[in-house]
């Protein structure tokens, strides 16, 4: 329990102390350098006796490192690398300590398969922390020919299942072709494993399912709910799974409830092994809320917490076995409904010893939960990692995020504005700093990716780095956004395109109309879906922006289907596209000739998410159209363009295109 106020010790100048560091000026390449760079920590992780770290950090191009450091004393970390992923292609995603003196790290791939698709390839590696006795934890084992790709590589569902360095673990198994004399492995679907790290001897807690989606076990070793898939009779997915549980000391599954694409029926997340229930979402009044079931059998569920405004979007857990503590949503601001009476206390004095960095995300704990791992950061704060001890409030500072950014930054301001219709969208406003009271800026309108997503309040790399530029940044969750429930989010922002885009479009004039931007000064920049939507307002109101720029976009719904054809999601996905004629009149390439601003293009040729085939559509019609239109491709990058270079060069080319394009 809190008992009384934190004290926090200073690694640096920090951006809380921005007023104290010399301020930083640079030309647009060098600021490019600095807001395009990837995080300095890309993943954390504290041991379960709190005396060491692991920091997944990047190095060059797409290749990230391990780096374990000892936390005795009081001095500043001194990490030792034991860990380095080159990134063509393998990649480290995340570090987790599973015993004191032992690391899993999930290693992922973009891989180009024989068929000729794209498709990421995941693989878990276990390692002591000098790094010594590293061994590859294979998704399936068998060592005959299989029948199907083995691209993913496991998940762990159980950090502490009773016995140090050992976990449970999801695990994919692929059947084999028959060899001569050799008995083919038949195993089919996933499974869970009991797991030592160290020796790779494991046990089968759950035999493979070929229909299996997903397994949750109570954090204490015992797996008590299982997730079946339908499948349709061709072999795709129909978007609906049915969850199954069983009673505490029961080996029968019993029938819980399903969950489908539409959000219908219940999510279970956690399971709760004090309680003997589980933790999961369902919808009230068309928004997610977060309920308690009771796995006694007797079907009981009590509504813990539902927000009147926007859905309740997951929970927040804390320590190895994944105590849930509260649960998680976004209203104006990320925010948190704490169960635990001394995590809210927690919760409130960190508010009030980091003022300038509101957003407090738990990371990781000791076993005891006596020592936090934490994260916070804000809107003009790209956010530091700190180690709490609780019992003396203490707290030092480890890391930040991007510690080459030490000086002031835009403020983001939470607000709405109305629709066409009537409707008002809600969105966020960044000025650039020391501007937040001009008229007639140069501006910038930025939908988000998704479409089934949403913006939140927080530090933006994109809209900070153009608001450092000069430009008012408008960053719109317009219909068919998700977190504001199901009359918001309407069908999706596809099928509801012209809905979708019109909120876009009316934000542009309600800037102009505020006097915030001036109208011949005005630009839209997307990615991914925002991509798309960037293109589609220029097509429907081609005068309104004077310059495009799409990043990764779709730009033909049709192409966008048929790229999951091969997968097991293709129905899915054609659901979510819908038929009609919303399909050729919501496709920009389509309507190329009815672009009037020059547009700019990057895509990486590694895009499992839209194929760079879309961009290179979309400038082929511009330029067939007369149009001015350039693409930028990335060999050997994905669809997030994880490389600080390139990310630099991205940024660098959007400035000048923009500086030319707005006259400016």
């Amino acid at each position: 329990m809190m008992t009384g106020r934190i004290s926090i010790m200073m690694a640096g100048c920090s951006l809380a102390m921005a007023g104290l560091c010399a301020p930083v000026r640079a030309d647009t390449a060098a600021m490019a350098k600095l807001f395009g760079a990837r995080e300095e920590v890309l993943h954390a992780s504290l041991s379960p006796d709190g005396s060491a770290i692991a920091l997944v950090q990047p190095l060059a191009g797409q290749a990230s490192a391990l780096y374990v450091a000892d936390l005795a004393g009081s001095g500043e970390l001194q990490p030792r690398r034991i860990l380095t992923a080159d990134g063509k292609p393998e990649r480290l995603q995340w570090c987790r300590w599973v015993g004191n003196r032992r690391i899993l790290c999930n290693v992922y791939a973009i891989n180009l398969l024989p068929s000729g698709q794209i498709s990421y390839v995941t693989r878990l590696l276990a390692l002591d922390a000098d790094g010594a006795n590293m061994r590859l934890i294979q998704g399936n084992r068998s060592s005959g020919i299989l029948v199907r790709d083995a691209l993913y590589g496991g998940e762990v569902i159980d950090w502490a299942p009773g016995q140090d360095g050992h976990i449970l673990m999801m695990r994919d198994y692929v059947p084999e072709e028959s060899l001569g004399t050799r008995a083919a492995q038949t195993k089919d679907g996933l499974g869970v494993d009991d797991l030592d790290t160290t020796t790779l001897r494991s046990r089968t807690v759950e035999r493979p399912r070929s229909n299996a989606g997903a397994y949750l076990s109570d954090g204490k070793g015992t797996v008590r709910i299982m997730g079946l898939r339908d499948m349709e009779s061709d072999g795709y997915s129909s978007g609906v799974i049915r969850y199954m549980f069983r009673r505490s000391g029961s080996q029968t599954w019993e029938p819980l409830e399903s969950w489908d694409d539409n959000r219908n029926g219940f999510d279970p997340h956690d399971v709760d092994a004090a309680l003997d229930a589980v933790y999961g979402l369902r919808k009230v009044d068309g928004r997610l809320a977060a309920f308690r079931k009771a796995l006694d059998g007797s079907g009981k569920e009590e509504l813990i917490f539902a927000h009147p405004s926007v859905d309740v979007d997951g929970f927040v857990r804390i320590g190895r076995k994944g105590r849930v503590i509260g649960v998680s949503y976004a209203t104006d601001r990320r925010e948190i409904r704490y169960f635990d009476p001394d995590m809210e206390k927690l919760g409130r004095a960190l508010s009030r010893a980091l003022p300038g960095a509101p957003l407090i995300r738990f990371v990781d704990s000791t076993e005891d939960e006596k020592t936090l791992l934490l994260w916070a950061g804000g809107d003009s704060d790209p956010g530091r990692y700190y180690l709490l001890d609780r019992a003396t409030n203490r707290m030092v500072d480890l890391a930040g995020d991007r510690p080459a950014i030490n000086f002031p930054l835009a403020k983001v301001r939470a607000l709405s504005y109305p629709a066409a219709d009537g409707a008002m969208v809600p969105g966020y406003l960044t000025l650039p700093p020391g501007k937040e009271t001009a008229k007639g800026l140069p501006a910038i309108i930025m939908p988000h990716g998704g479409p089934g997503a949403r913006d939140e309040w927080g530090f933006d790399w994109l809209a900070q780095f153009f608001a450092n530029q000069g430009y008012a940044v408008l960053q719109p969750n317009f219909r068919g956004s998700a977190g504001y429930g199901d009359a918001w989010f309407k069908t999706n922002g596809f099928q509801n395109w012209r809905t979708a885009i019109g909120d876009v479009n009316d934000g542009a004039r309600w800037l102009v109309a505020q006097g915030i931007a001036s109208a011949d000064r005005m630009a839209i920049f997307g990615w991914s879906y925002g991509g798309y939507a960037a293109l589609q307002a220029a097509v429907v109101e081609s005068d309104l922006f004077k310059a495009v720029i799409a990043v990764a976009p779709v730009t033909d719904l049709d192409r966008l289907r048929e790229e999951f054809r091969y997968w097991s999601n293709f129905r899915q996905v054609s659901r979510f596209i819908g038929e009609g004629p919303h399909v050729e009149e919501g496709s920009p390439a389509r309507h190329a000739a009815s672009i009037k601003a020059p547009v700019l293009l990057f895509h990486g040729t590694l895009d499992r998410n839209v194929a760079d085939g879309e961009s290179q559509l979309m400038d082929s019609r511009l330029k067939k159209a007369g149009k001015k239109s350039e693409l930028v491709l990335y060999p050997e990058l994905d669809h997030y363009l994880d490389d600080s270079a390139a990310r630099a060069d991205m940024l660098t080319r959007s400035a000048a295109f923009l500086e030319q394009a707005l006259a400016r």
